[in-house]
């Protein structure tokens, strides 16, 4: 059972929808939570997780007053709606709200399933397909984004937060498809720089380096790529 902390997250520190959640409370300034790391490697997964999130038994969770709320972008939303201060992640227009929601939507439907096709086959005519189907994806996103500071315009905010986590990822996934990110999506680029000047972003993101390493690993002792 959850213990009587108040604010417990459910964590693993690869995870791009772990940082979600990290980047969301540290924009709200709370600090003071139990951050407990679970042992994904070794698919040991604790009897918290197991009983917080007993239909898909995956991270993140956060468990508030002992209740669990699971899924990255809804526990975002939780976030926001929970602690308001003076920062919103959403509009407050009902269609731009719409909208911020669409692209948060695109990147978990389409730019993330590109990427696993990218970094996980083993045959090298879908991992090409993943690589294209991962530019598109950025092209479309740099293309919403166009020369705005952040997704939500002036504002850092829901659609900001769903995709910078990826931006850790970069060098893995340059790596494995033999391309430039930058290249591909200058203004893509230009605006993750951006975000991770922001204390809450830097903080809650892995070093690139690391995470490329420990992902070109898994690729080589689990995958046998």
């Amino acid at each position: 059972m959850a213990n009587d902390k108040q604010l417990i997250m459910l964590d693993y520190w690869a995870s791009m929808f772990c940082m979600r959640v990290k980047i969301a409370l540290a924009e709200k300034g709370i600090t003071d939570y139990d951050c407990r790391v679970e042992d994904l490697m070794n698919e040991k997964k604790s009897p918290l997780l197991q009983e917080m999130n007993p239909v898909h038994k995956k991270i993140p969770v956060l468990i508030h007053n002992g209740k669990p709320i699971c899924e990255s972008m809804i526990i975002v939303e939780y976030i926001d709606e929970v602690w308001k201060g003076e920062c919103s992640f959403l509009p407050s227009d009902p269609y731009q709200r719409s909208q911020s929601r669409f692209w948060a939507d695109y990147v978990d439907k389409k730019f993330y399933p590109a990427s696993l096709k990218l970094w996980k086959s083993k045959e090298s005519t879908e991992r090409e397909t993943g690589k294209t189907e991962f530019i598109e994806s950025l092209k479309c996103l740099e293309e919403q984004l166009g020369d705005n500071c952040y997704f939500g315009g002036d504002s850092f905010g829901f659609v900001d937060i769903a995709l910078v986590p990826f931006y850790s990822w970069f060098g893995a996934y340059e790596c494995c498809g033999n391309f430039s990110v930058e290249a591909e999506c200058p203004k893509l680029i230009a605006w993750a720089k951006r975000c991770e000047q922001r204390e809450t972003v830097k903080s809650s993101l892995p070093d690139m380096q690391k995470l490329s390493e420990f992902i070109l690993g898994i690729r080589r002792q689990h995958l046998g790529i």
